[in-house]
């Protein structure tokens, strides 16, 4: 069966100059599960382990309820669906069960009461067996919610790593300023998940639903992608920029072809990519310099290894008309990876005690994202860069706000392109 998943591979100069010396390509591959599988879709397992601890008081916790018992609404009786609680207790409040007694499920989520410290590590650990416990195969999921600090952190990416290896991927989110940004992100990398930052109480509805239904998308699973090149065309990066920006780096698995993994892709999204490639000269004239292919799963057709191949041509010239011409939307999304590259390096220069080093690479970021158009962002780093020349530190919240919005510059609206 073919097209249940579709490669659309645009460079963001359709030509380079057929010259004496080595250049960088920039090539935007776009993976996205197919019409084929559009209305496909997976048992969902999903375990809710929420922050009940003494500063979620007040309109959090009240957010929690509502939110856990929105996303519940979403889904129906093939789901399972697990809620642990946690202060510097942990208590299992649903255990591991199809979504049929809604109204009884609710109630428990209604007298979710706030109390105590925090202690993240063992309700992940009772989150990740209640998952276990379900038979069958699904899309398995957690939510993990927190608003505080924890003890323990090693515990914590233990159980992240525990995750990983049961296939769980943890969306890690933490809401309000007083909690460890750093500890979220490597959960969530560690388990193959992703971490955001909630700023206001009245979005984490919002958040929940989006998790439900990210994984109720995900019928593509255990994708590969294996870019196949002739001599004289090295990879130098992998950036995923679709959902977020992250380097995927990659793998060699001979001498030049290399391999790197994409895990699930989601229906309506799937995930986009941005490879540079260091290319050697040429003189001028089209060619075929490699290959890109993914492999992929969709169990619940019972497709294995299914593959789906596009060549990568590059077309070389001495014609200076031909080589001023750009992809704009690809080269876009090119500064934005240059952006987010440097507001990564920004954060490290201050973790090191670079200040000066940090400020300087922050304003460079700034007037990147506001020729992007990214306003928002960009007033806010602007903020931070008087806070580090004022004070020589960044605020909380915009610690958080460049560390996760920096990874969300790039919109869908970004990538529309002209079909090949």
């Amino acid at each position: 069966m073919a097209g249940e998943v579709n490669l659309r591979a645009t460079l963001a100069r359709p030509f380079l100059a057929a010259s004496t010396t080595p250049q960088v390509a920039y090539l935007l591959l776009e993976v996205q599960p197919g019409e084929a599988i559009a209305q496909v879709r997976m048992p969902v397992n999903v375990s809710f382990v929420l922050d009940r601890s003494g500063s979620m008081k007040g309109e959090k916790i009240d957010r929690v309820r509502r939110a856990t018992a929105m996303a519940l609404d979403l889904l129906d009786s093939q789901d399972v669906v697990s809620v642990v609680v946690f202060d510097h207790r942990t208590e299992i409040l649903i255990p591991a069960t199809r979504v049929q007694n809604r109204r009884e499920m609710q109630d428990r989520i209604s007298r979710i009461r706030d109390a105590g410290g925090t202690k993240i590590a063992p309700a992940v650990e009772k989150g990740l067996r209640e998952i276990q416990r379900a038979e069958g195969q699904g899309i398995r999921r957690m939510l993990l919610l927190t608003d505080g600090q924890t003890e323990n952190e090693n515990e914590c990416l233990l159980r992240a790593e525990d995750a990983a290896r049961l296939g769980v991927p943890i969306t890690a989110l933490g809401v309000g300023k007083d909690w460890n940004e750093d500890l979220l992100i490597e959960m969530a990398n560690r388990s193959g998940g992703t971490a955001d930052y909630i700023a206001r109480p009245d979005e984490i509805t919002e958040y929940f639903q989006n998790t439900v239904q990210r994984a109720q998308a995900t019928a593509v699973q255990n994708a590969s992608l294996t870019l196949r090149l002739v001599q004289g065309i090295t990879p130098r990066a992998v950036w995923q920029v679709i959902p977020l920006i992250s380097n995927l780096g990659y793998r060699p698995i001979s001498d030049r072809d290399v391999s790197v993994p994409l895990g699930e892709l989601e229906t309506g999204q799937g995930r986009t990519l941005l490879i540079e490639f260091l290319v050697d000269p040429r003189p001028v004239g089209q060619y075929r310099v490699g290959q890109v292919e993914v492999s992929y799963d969709v169990p619940a057709l019972r497709l294995m290894q299914e593959k789906a191949r596009a060549d990568v041509l590059l077309t070389f010239t001495g014609d200076a008309g031909q080589l001023n011409q750009v992809n704009a939307p690809v080269m876009n999304i090119v500064e934005k990876v240059s952006a987010f590259k440097l507001q990564t390096r920004a954060l490290q220069d201050l973790q090191s005690g670079d200040v000066a080093g940090a400020t300087q690479k922050l304003k460079s970021a700034v007037t990147r994202l506001l020729s992007q158009g990214e306003m928002e962002l960009a007033q806010t780093m602007q903020k931070e860069v008087e806070n580090l020349e004022q004070g020589g530190q960044l605020s909380s919240e915009g610690q958080k706000t460049i560390k996760f919005q920096g990874r969300k510059t790039v919109r869908l609206s970004d990538l529309d392109l002209p079909k090949s």
